[in-house]
């Protein structure tokens, strides 16, 4: 009788970990520069997880994991219910669903967290590639705004996110052997996230950085020297200059037409611009709320509201046409009540919370997936402000996911007393 080699068992037994470095780069490597790319590392991750439900393979949940879990639950149950009572059929259901399949995914990081290297350096390789895809766009296929392969507002956010995520890493790089090529890495990732972002024109993503930067203040600042500080400060003083100075980025002119729109809106002038049609569909849904603060309203009944207010002149034609009020938490709050907006600030506030509790702690590798883990949420509040991101299949996928990735390592990390 034979038996396996002990070289062939750990090879057997590191297998998992593999699979799960290998799903968790493609998650943000490719998640902009293939049609739904952001799906693939997703699909992997939920079918290993359902291996572990199938086979009752869990890891061992401790109280914070199950307020994670609640979080996703609680929101996808009343975007469900709403659906329901809603009558909007089968297509109600799909967007929500997508944080119930993030579940099993997050089992599976828990129980087979992936390599950091693969973490970090897909977020830098997809930053990348989104600025390079963006820049392509823009400049040499003279498009107005880079859109990817998805909504432009959309292909901008989440370019911005992945270059924020970067700078999260930076902590982890700075401790690695070869640390020089991955301080490069991020740093590269960093400037393609945020020139994707630019590129697109996207001004939602901009108005939320000085509170990024205040995050990243929040875990590394108080350990920099006051020089790096300053270099740091000037660093990011002289980029917003070059790229508002540059007209071929496009930021200049969005600046313009923002201010101009307000200008226009406030005047009476043009209600029906971008920033004015978004302060027409706020005024109407504030209206709706009002009205039903409880329940809400339904995305039928708050379309056909709005449609309404729209034929009588209470808002203009333009903002009337849109299904959503292009604001997440106005949005939630008039389609789905008081409830609606409680779990939405629930999905966002709860791991936020989790997450900051290591925004500093000793080990930098935790701290740098900690950094990350607060940025996630704030980042997608942000986003919310202009744009209900979640009623977009690559926002919902890439917040559940992501959120499942970095809680599944995070959770390993403070388990192991990493910090």
């Amino acid at each position: 009788m034979t038996y396996p080699s002990h070289a062939a068992t750990n090879k057997t037994a590191e297998l998992p970990s593999q699979l799960s470095s290998m799903a968790v780069f493609l998650l943000t490597a490719v998640c902009l520069i293939l049609p739904s790319g952001y799906s693939i590392g997703a699909v992997i991750l939920f079918l290993a997880g359902c291996g572990l439900l199938i086979t009752r393979r869990l890891p061992a949940l401790t109280k914070h994991d199950f307020w994670v879990i609640a979080a996703l639950v609680a929101y996808a149950l009343v975007s469900m219910l709403e659906a329901w009572w809603d009558g909007q059929g089968s297509r109600g259901f799909d967007k929500p669903s997508r944080f119930i399949l993030a579940i099993p995914a997050l089992l599976w990081v828990l129980r087979y967290p992936p390599k950091l290297a693969y973490l970090w350096s897909g977020i830098a390789l997809g930053g990348i590639s989104a600025g390079a895809w963006g820049g392509w766009q823009k400049l040499v296929e003279g498009v107005g705004r880079a859109q990817g392969h998805t909504h432009v507002i959309q292909f901008g956010n989440l370019s911005m996110l992945l270059g924020v995520l970067c700078m999260a890493g930076l902590g982890w790089a700075v401790i690695q052997r070869h640390r020089g090529v991955w301080v490069v890495l991020l740093l590269a990732g960093a400037a393609g996230g945020v020139l994707g972002s630019l590129f697109s024109g996207s001004r939602g993503g901009w108005v939320g950085f000085p509170i990024v930067l205040l995050v990243l203040y929040r875990a590394y600042g108080t350990q920099l020297s006051t020089k790096l500080k300053a270099a740091a400060l000037a660093a990011v003083v002289l980029g917003g200059i070059t790229v508002y100075a540059v007209p071929q980025i496009g930021v200049q002119e969005r600046v313009h037409q923002a201010f101009s729109d307000v200008a226009l809106y406030v005047s009476g002038e043009n209600r029906s611009t971008s920033v004015g049609s978004r302060f027409e569909m706020w005024r109407g849904a504030s209206q709706l709320i009002q009205e039903k603060p409880l329940t809400g309203w339904g995305s039928n009944g708050y379309a056909q509201a709005m449609a309404d207010f729209g034929e009588a002149g209470v808002i203009s034609a333009e903002a009337a046409q849109y299904g959503h009020a292009h604001n997440e938490f106005i949005d939630a709050f008039a389609k789905r009540g008081v409830v609606g907006l409680a779990v939405l600030l629930a999905l966002y506030l709860v791991p936020m919370r989790l997450f900051a509790r290591h925004l500093q702690a000793n080990h930098l590798a935790t701290r740098a997936v900690a950094t990350a883990g607060v940025l996630l949420p704030v980042t997608f509040m942000d986003f919310g402000l202009t744009q209900v991101f979640l009623e977009h299949n690559s926002g919902v996928m890439m917040y559940a996911f992501m959120l499942a990735v970095l809680w599944g390592i995070y959770a390993q990390q403070i388990s192991h007393k990493t910090n």
